[in-house]
C-alpha cells in the first residue's frame, strides 16, 4: 500500500498525545488571532513545534529501546526525566526571544502550556519517588517489628517475664488468702520481682499531673497501671466476667433495700432484734423501700425456740407481733414491708437454717441492694443464685464470732480450722462489703471494723430520766451489781464463776443478780452453789424491765459476744459496765462509766471501784453516738451504701477519679479476684447440692429444699412442684 509521504510506522502511544497537544495549541492561537489583531506579527511567526517534538520523540525512543534490549521484554517504560530535559533545552535556546515575546517577570519565562506540561511530568517523577520510599519504609517496619531492643519512643515496651509473674502473683493473692498463705509474703515476692526489671516501669502513658493521681489511690499501683497501658495498646478490651450472667436489677428512681437475716421475734437474740431496728430507721428516711427478710419456722421449731410456748399459726400473725413490739418501742409508725422464708430450727447449734434457696423470696425487680445479717449463717448450706449475680451491692454484717463458740466443742480446734475457710469462701463469694461490729470476730475478705447497732431508744429514755432524778436529789439507783444474759457457759458465765471464786476473800460481802434463762441453767447453778458463791439466780427478763432499772453496776465478764447488746442498753440507762480487756468491748472504752480491768486482780478493784461511787450522767454527744440514728449514719457510710443510693447503680463510679475514667483497667483486663470468686461460689454450689455431704457436714436433713407443712404456712407451690424430680 503506499505511503504517499505519510510515515507509516506504528505510532507510539506518547506520540498520540504529542500530536493531540499540538492540535490544541494550533487552536488556541486561531482564537487569539482572532481576538486580539495587535498579536498579528507575532502569530505570522513560524511555531518551533517540530524541533521541540523532534526531541521529544528522541528521548522517548531511547529510553523505549534501551528498556527492551536491557529487560528483553516487550514492555518499554518512559523516562519522564528525559522528556523533562528536552523541554528545558528548547526553553534554554531562547525559544521565547524567536518568537518576539517580551516577559516582563523572569518566574513567568515559559509558554503556560509547557509549564504546565512540566509541572505534571514532575507530579509523575515524585509519585513514582514516594512509591519507591513507602515500600522502603514499610521494609524497615517490618525489620523493625522482629527487633527484640525496645525502642525510646512513644510506643510502650513489652512485659518482661518478672512482671508476668509480678501480676501472676498479685492477681493470686485472693486465692492464696483462702489457702491460708498471708497476704505479706505475696507483697514481697511481687516487689522483688519488680525491681529486678531495669527500666522499672518506665513508661508512662498519662500525663505528669493524672499519673501522680492515679498512683495517689489505693487500689491501683504502679504494677496495674503497666499492665493496664501494656493491653489498652494492642487494642484489646476486657468484655466481662467469666461467671457474671450481667442480668440484674434495673435502676429505678427509688432504690430496694433487702435485709435478710436468721431470727426472729419473739426469739430475743441479737440477729432478731437489731436488723428490725435497722429496717425501721433505713426506711424511716423514705428515700428507698425496706424489705426485712425473717425466718418462718413450722409450729414444731416454734415451740423449741420461742419463749413461754409461744406459737403463731400464720405468718400474718407473727408480722402483727413484730410489728406491735417495735412501734412500742421505736415510737413512730414503721414503714417497711416484712417477708418469710422456710427455716428449720437446730438443736445441736440453737440456730435456724435457711430451706431452699432465700433469695428466690426476693423477686428479680426487687433485686436492687441486699444487707445480710450474719453472712455467714445465711450460706453455710445456700444453693441457689449467687447473692452477687442477683443483686448490684451486697453488704454483709458478722454478728456472732463462731470461731469461737466451736473451738468449746469437742473436736472444736478441727472445726474451726474448715469453719473459718469456708467463712472466708461464703464472705469472697457472695458479699460485695462486709462490716465486722468488733475486732473479736473473724477477719474476713473486704471487711471492715464499725460498730453499726444502736440500742431501743427506751434504754436512752430511762438514762435521762434517772440523771434528772439524781440532780433533784433522789435516790434513783439503791440496788447494786447484777448479770443478765443468755444462760449457756459461753455467754461468760464461765468466766464470771471462775473470777468470784477465785476472789471470794476478796469480795467479801459482795452479792451479784443473775437474770437468765438457757440449755445450761442447771449446771451453772449447780457449780455456783458447789463453789458457795453469793449469786442469786433470777429468771430472764428485758433489759427494759423496770426491775432492774435501780441497779447501778452491770458486771458483763465475756469474751465470746461480738458486741454486746446489754453493755450497750447498761451504758445508756446511765449505770457503770465491769467488762474485760477485749476486742469486743473497744467501742465502750471512750465512755467514762465503762470500768475495763485486764486481770482478775483488776476486776476486783474496778468492782469496789463501781461500788462505792456514781456514775456520771451521759452527754448529748455520748446519747447520739449509742442511738440507733447514729448506728445508721455509720452503717450507711462505712457500707458506702449512701454512695450506692446516689449513685442511681452506677457503683464504679463512686469511688474512681478522672484518670480511673479514662482507664478502666476493669474493661481492658480480667480481674483474678472477681476470677477466684466466681470459682469459689461455684465449688459451693456444687458443694451443696448434695445431700450427702451437707449431712456431713452437720446440715439439717431436708434443708435443701422447704417442706410440705412450709408451702401449706407460706401459700408456696409444693416441694414436688417447685422442685421436681424427673425419672421412671
Amino acid at each position: 500500500m503506499a505511503s504517499f509521504g505519510v510515515d507509516t510506522r506504528p505510532a507510539a502511544a506518547g506520540e498520540g498525545a504529542l500530536s493531540f497537544l499540538s492540535r490544541s495549541l494550533r487552536e488556541d492561537l486561531r482564537l487569539i488571532r482572532a481576538r486580539a489583531g495587535e498579536l498579528e506579527t507575532f502569530l505570522s511567526a513560524p511555531v518551533p513545534e517540530p524541533d521541540l517534538f523532534a526531541r521529544l520523540r528522541r528521548a522517548y525512543n531511547t529510553t523505549s529501546s534501551s528498556g527492551s534490549a536491557a529487560s528483553g521484554i516487550g514492555r518499554t517504560r518512559l523516562d519522564l526525566s528525559a522528556i523533562g530535559k528536552a523541554f528545558e533545552a528548547e526553553v534554554g535556546r531562547g525559544w521565547g526571544a524567536k518568537t518576539g515575546w517580551r516577559w516582563e517577570d523572569e518566574d513567568a519565562a515559559e509558554w503556560e502550556p509547557i509549564r504546565a506540561v512540566k509541572a505534571r511530568l514532575r507530579d509523575l517523577d515524585r509519585k513514582r519517588q514516594d512509591q519507591a520510599s513507602d515500600v522502603l519504609h514499610k521494609v524497615k517496619l517490618s525489620l523493625k517489628s522482629m527487633s527484640f531492643a525496645p525502642e525510646a519512643s512513644e510506643e510502650v515496651p513489652p512485659l518482661d517475664l518478672n512482671e508476668l509473674l509480678a501480676y501472676f502473683l498479685k492477681q493470686s493473692v485472693p486465692l492464696f488468702d483462702q489457702l491460708g498463705i498471708k497476704r505479706d509474703v505475696c507483697d514481697k515476692l511481687v516487689e522483688s520481682l519488680c525491681s529486678k526489671r531495669k527500666d522499672h516501669f518506665a513508661y508512662d502513658p498519662l500525663s505528669t499531673s493524672e499519673s501522680s493521681s492515679f498512683r495517689n489511690d489505693n487500689t491501683c499501683d504502679e504494677l496495674d497501671l503497666r499492665i493496664a497501658s501494656v493491653l489498652q495498646s494492642t487494642g484489646h478490651h476486657y468484655e466481662g466476667g467469666f461467671w457474671d450472667d450481667g442480668q440484674k436489677y434495673d435502676v429505678a428512681d427509688k432504690r430496694h433495700v433487702a435485709i435478710v437475716t436468721t431470727a426472729s421475734l419473739p426469739w430475743m437474740t441479737g440477729t432478731a432484734v437489731n436488723p428490725l431496728f435497722r429496717a425501721a430507721y433505713l426506711a424511716k428516711s423514705s428515700k428507698q423501700y425496706v424489705t426485712l427478710m425473717v425466718p418462718w419456722l413450722c409450729k414444731s421449731d416454734q415451740e423449741l425456740v420461742y419463749p413461754n410456748n409461744m406459737t403463731f399459726s400464720s405468718p400474718e400473725d407473727q408480722e402483727t407481733y413484730i410489728r406491735n413490739w417495735l412501734e412500742e418501742r421505736v415510737g413512730f409508725k414503721t414503714d417497711f414491708r416484712i417477708s418469710f422464708y422456710p427455716g428449720k430450727f437446730q438443736k445441736e447449734r440453737r440456730s435456724i437454717i435457711p430451706a431452699g434457696d432465700t433469695s428466690q423470696f426476693i423477686s428479680s425487680k426487687e433485686a436492687d441492694i441486699a444487707i445480710l445479717e450474719e453472712p455467714e449463717h445465711l450460706n453455710w448450706y445456700h444453693h441457689g443464685k449467687r447473692w452477687t449475680d442477683k443483686f448490684n451491692h451486697v453488704v454483709g454484717i458478722v454478728h456472732t464470732n463462731y470461731l469461737e463458740y466451736i473451738k468449746r466443742e469437742k473436736n472444736g480446734a478441727i472445726q474451726a480450722f474448715f469453719v473459718k475457710h469456708i467463712n472466708n469462701l461464703i464472705a469472697r463469694a457472695y458479699c460485695h462489703k462486709v462490716l465486722r461490729l468488733s475486732g473479736a470476730t473473724q477477719d474476713l475478705a473486704r471487711s471492715m471494723i464499725c460498730n453499726v447497732h444502736g440500742v431501743n431508744p427506751k434504754f436512752l429514755e430511762v438514762g435521762e430520766r434517772i440523771a434528772a432524778e439524781r440532780e433533784s436529789g433522789e435516790q434513783s439507783m439503791s440496788k447494786g451489781a447484777y448479770f443478765l444474759g443468755k444462760m449457756v457457759w459461753a455467754k461468760g458465765y464461765r468466766e464470771l464463776i471462775d473470777l468470784l471464786a477465785k476472789h471470794k476473800t476478796d469480795l467479801d460481802g459482795f452479792k451479784l443478780d443473775v437474770y437468765g434463762n438457757g440449755e445450761d441453767s442447771v449446771e451453772v447453778q449447780s457449780a455456783a452453789k458447789k463453789l458457795d458463791l453469793n449469786l442469786n439466780f433470777h429468771k430472764g427478763r428485758d433489759h427494759a424491765d423496770d426491775s432492774l432499772h435501780g441497779y447501778k453496776v452491770f458486771v458483763n465478764p465475756s469474751i465470746s459476744d461480738v458486741l454486746c447488746t446489754a453493755t450497750a442498753e447498761a451504758l445508756a440507762m446511765g449505770k457503770f459496765v465491769v467488762c474485760a480487756d477485749h476486742p469486743s468491748n473497744d467501742f465502750f472504752r471512750s465512755f467514762p462509766n465503762c470500768l475495763v480491768y485486764t486481770t482478775s486482780e483488776d476486776f476486783v478493784a474496778k468492782v469496789k471501784e463501781a461500788m462505792t461511787r456514781d456514775p456520771q450522767p451521759l452527754t448529748p454527744e455520748q446519747r447520739y453516738n449509742l442511738s440507733w440514728e447514729a448506728a445508721t449514719q455509720r452503717f450507711m457510710e462505712h457500707s458506702e451504701l449512701d454512695k450506692v443510693l446516689s449513685s442511681n447503680g452506677d457503683c464504679a463510679s463512686t469511688s474512681g477519679n478522672s484518670v480511673d475514667r479514662r482507664m478502666k483497667k476493669s474493661a481492658s483486663l480480667p480481674n483474678m479476684s472477681d476470677i477466684v470468686d466466681g470459682g469459689l461460689a461455684f465449688a459451693h454450689y456444687c458443694f451443696t447440692g448434695s445431700e450427702l455431704l451437707r449431712l456431713s457436714t452437720g446440715a439439717v436433713p431436708g434443708t435443701l429444699n422447704y417442706n410440705k407443712q412450709h408451702s401449706v404456712d407460706m401459700h408456696l407451690l409444693p416441694p414436688q412442684v417447685q422442685n421436681p424430680v424427673y425419672g421412671w
